[in-house]
């Protein structure tokens, strides 16, 4: 009983010394969004960009004619980043908002 005791009072010492780390984390961000916030699934891209604007940048398509699979266009926008298979939204990512929230990795240029 006394060792527990000991162990417990180490314990509340260090956690008293130890300042508080707060991470922001992406997926607490995202769920604060408001579900009209981003693009939703099944969208067309003039649905897309008649709603949220021009994308800040278009990145290079991937995928294609050699290969197996579809054409996968990529639009950026400072927020979320939005995944297209022929010419519909499949997916939404939200962006990083700082390079210390904890989420995905920038796209791939």
């Amino acid at each position: 009983m006394t060792r527990y005791l000991c162990t417990l009072a180490v314990l509340a010492t260090l956690a008293a010394a130890t300042p508080a780390l707060a991470d922001t984390l992406l997926v607490d961000r995202a769920r604060e969004k408001p579900a009209g916030a981003l693009p939703v699934r099944g969208q067309s891209m003039q649905q897309v960009q008649s709603q949220f604007g021009a994308p800040a940048e278009q990145l290079q398509p991937r995928g294609g004619q050699k290969r197996q699979w579809p054409t996968i266009h990529r639009w950026v926008y400072p927020q979320f980043t939005v995944y297209f298979e022929k010419q519909k939204v499949i997916d939404v990512v939200a962006n990083q908002a700082d390079p210390n929230e904890i989420g995905p990795k920038p796209p791939i240029r």
